[in-house]
């Protein structure tokens, strides 16, 4: 397996692969159903078809089993919705929710799903009920100025970043390009340029929702102030957002891979630079991001540095600690974002069988800590090196920088330079070992977490994006934070239909 890092629709129109009218040659005789039969009550998905012929996809559509495999890990493509609903405008989804939500039966529950790489089961997808696979919102637009771009929901990274490359832009968005636009930009979102601009969701100047009842409302924080903060993490618990309106910066970027030998010298020094890279002061670099991946795949480890600068120039000398350690070659070059995620995501596999993930957050400790860390990482892993098909990687990476003045939910402090992040990521083969992976790793984790309680150092801020259901994610932003969600949710869905026709996700109550 080649080394896995976590992480081109056109700029408007639908992606060929599902737009073709064979996906909806089953849906003739529902939409055709006579009145009598459809006052009988039909199951949901046949209402829905009968009422936006064209849209809904049935297990017995070859379209279906390609929409399911196209999630990323197995977790999601084997769950077995009773339709999936495929909008292509706004106004389709505010018929979906209104028609689905004044149901009251039991398959009247759906899923929302974007790029569909989160990895644990539900998060997207649903058994039984109505998958709403958002990808026909793809467009990409740029406002009068090229101030702003208006993406649609279920596009993805890699084709938005390409839609901007030749205007001399880039957003805030996912660092490989099948990272989807609607659950990146929901639940906060690490990005290129964090460091100096924050979380993802903090460039988002305006949301076009559907919410419970099919009421379209475009939010901004002077016009709906309580539910555009709400949205800047609380994922899929207010309504189905269809078009995020996100600020736009210069595009070009340094991008280096660095390869090492894996020893316990070089680890050493990886620790020391890290430490040194983290500490705030006169040499923090705002532009300067990095990610520390150690990789175990085919029985063997493996270190490398991916280092990303935004502020124009090249060989930074920021990085010049990390690529001074002795190391196997590098290829150093400015570059669009478009053509770095194009290089970095291939090394991600389209698929995996089985995945699990934890991630963490702690304030940078001495040198010797990360090496604990590492060391831990080490020896957890050999305990499950026998899992068929085991990889795992552990990224090691700055924490984005809140900005000062920035309203957010996470509870971090702002202006804080000195936040990490630690993700833990494991793929196998077999569905029978997704215990023991998942206590395996769980395990390592706890360890390591444990170690940074002990010394002072961990923080309780769980990131959304990269965390597992098991997280308790919006209890780790603060209980100040889980008030704030909950009043929004009351007031913009006060009968919970995104709390209760909407089972998968992380919900605020």
């Amino acid at each position: 397996m080649r080394p896995l890092f976590w992480g081109r629709l056109r700029t408007s129109g639908r992606s060929p692969s599902l737009a073709r009218p064979v996906f909806w040659t089953a849906l003739v005789a529902a939409a055709a159903l006579p009145g009598a039969v459809l006052a009988t009550n039909p199951p949901t998905c046949q209402v829905v078809a009968a009422q936006m012929p064209g849209r809904v996809i049935f297990p017995s559509d070859p379209a279906y089993s390609a929409a399911q495999s196209s999630y990323y890990a197995g977790q999601a493509r084997n769950m077995k919705p009773g339709c999936i609903f495929m909008p292509t405008t706004t106004d389709e989804v505010s018929q979906f929710v209104k028609m689905v939500g004044a149901r009251n039966q039991p398959d009247a529950k759906f899923a929302v799903r974007g790029g569909g790489h989160t990895l644990w089961k539900g998060a997207a997808n649903i058994d039984g009920g109505i998958t709403v696979d958002m990808r026909l919102i793809n467009a990409t637009v740029l406002n009068a100025d090229s101030s702003v771009a208006s993406l649609g929901a279920g596009g993805r990274f890699g084709n938005v970043y390409h839609s901007l490359k030749p205007h001399g832009l880039t957003v805030l968005g996912g660092r490989v390009p099948s990272i989807g636009v609607g659950g990146f930009l929901s639940s906060g979102g690490m990005t290129f340029l964090s460091r100096r601009h924050g979380f993802a969701c903090n460039s988002v100047v305006g949301y076009e929702i559907v919410l419970a009842g099919g009421k379209v409302l475009h939010v901004t924080q002077d016009s709906n102030p309580d539910l555009w903060l709400a949205l800047k993490g609380g994922i899929n618990n207010y309504g189905i957002v269809t078009r995020f309106d996100v600020a736009t910066y210069p595009d070009k970027m340094w991008y280096d891979l660095v390869q090492y030998n894996f020893t316990d010298a070089i680890l050493a020094d990886q620790a020391r630079v890290l430490c040194n890279f983290m500490k705030p002061g006169p040499t923090f670099d705002p532009d300067a991001m990095m990610g520390l991946f150690l990789d175990f795949a085919g029985g063997a480890f493996f270190v490398r540095n991916a280092l990303w600068h935004t502020g124009g120039d090249a060989n930074p000398l920021v990085y010049k600690p990390f690529t001074d350690i002795p190391n196997m070659g590098s290829s150093g070059q400015l570059l669009a974002v478009a053509d770095v995620v194009d290089q970095f995501g291939a090394n991600i596999p389209p698929s995996t069988p089985r995945a699990f993930q934890l991630d963490w957050s702690f304030v940078n400790p001495p040198a010797e800590v990360y090496v604990e860390l590492f060391k831990i990482w080490q020896d957890g892993v050999k305990a499950l090196s026998d899992v068929q098909g085991f990889f795992v990687e552990f990224l090691t990476q700055p924490q984005a920088v809140v900005q000062k003045g920035t309203q957010s939910l996470y509870g971090l402090e702002a202006g804080r330079t000195d936040y990490v992040m630690m993700l833990m990521t494991a793929a196998y083969a077999n569905a029978a070992d997704d215990e023991r992976v998942r206590v395996g790793i769980t395990n390592i984790v706890r360890a390591q977490r444990g170690l940074l309680r002990r010394k002072g150092y961990l923080i309780d801020f769980v990131y959304p994006n990269y965390a597992d259901k098991s997280e308790g994610v919006f209890k780790s932003w603060g209980a100040d934070s889980v008030a704030k969600l909950q009043a929004a949710s009351l007031k913009y869905d006060p009968q919970g239909i995104f709390q209760k026709r909407v089972p998968g996700g992380l919900k605020v109550f």
